[in-house]
């Protein structure tokens, strides 16, 4: 038997994620101590870690929910359209990429003349790139060539401050 704190750590959860399924309906509400603390057993530690594995997945909540509240068949289903979602992600993400050269070729950009962040930043959104799509943009630059990622970055002429900001959170993941 395992305490909230205890249960969330052996999924590898927060203890706030954890009571978050509780609240939502995602994990049954335990048992209770006669002190009234919260009782885990086997079976909601492994009902937590199938959350965690088809969160992992990327599937949202609903689904999760759907998967475990239906006979065993229902997930390939589930998984199945969560595939085809992720295949029309990263089509979107390659059109960025595409956008991202077509610029960086273009002949303003390699004369020298000066192009700030904000310019930079108005033409991805303009590119459909949004705040989130534009820091995984970062992570990747970081991740596949952090020497370019910082020639970029300095080429903005952004202050070597928040440079060494946008690398560490872009290498942090958030």
């Amino acid at each position: 038997m395992w305490t909230v704190s205890k249960l969330a750590r052996r999924a590898g959860l927060s203890r706030t994620a954890l009571l978050y399924y509780e609240s939502i309906g995602l994990m049954r509400r335990p048992q209770r101590t006669s002190g009234n603390y919260r009782s885990y057993s086997e079976r909601e530690l492994a009902r937590l870690l199938e959350i965690r594995a088809y969160r992992d997945a990327g599937l949202k909540l609903a689904d999760i929910r759907a998967i475990l509240d239906r006979p065993a068949g229902d997930a390939a289903a589930v998984l199945q359209r969560r595939l085809m979602e992720l295949d029309g992600e990263i089509r979107t993400l390659r059109e960025h990429q595409a956008s991202i050269l077509k610029l960086l070729r273009h002949r303003s950009l390699r004369r020298g003349k000066m192009i700030t962040k904000e310019k930079w930043v108005s033409i991805m959104k303009g590119c459909g790139l949004s705040e989130e799509q534009m820091h995984r943009w970062h992570m990747e630059f970081e991740r596949s060539a952090p020497e370019e990622h910082q020639e970029f970055l300095e080429f903005l002429h952004i202050p070597a401050t928040e440079i060494k900001g946008i690398r560490e959170r872009s290498r942090k993941g958030f």
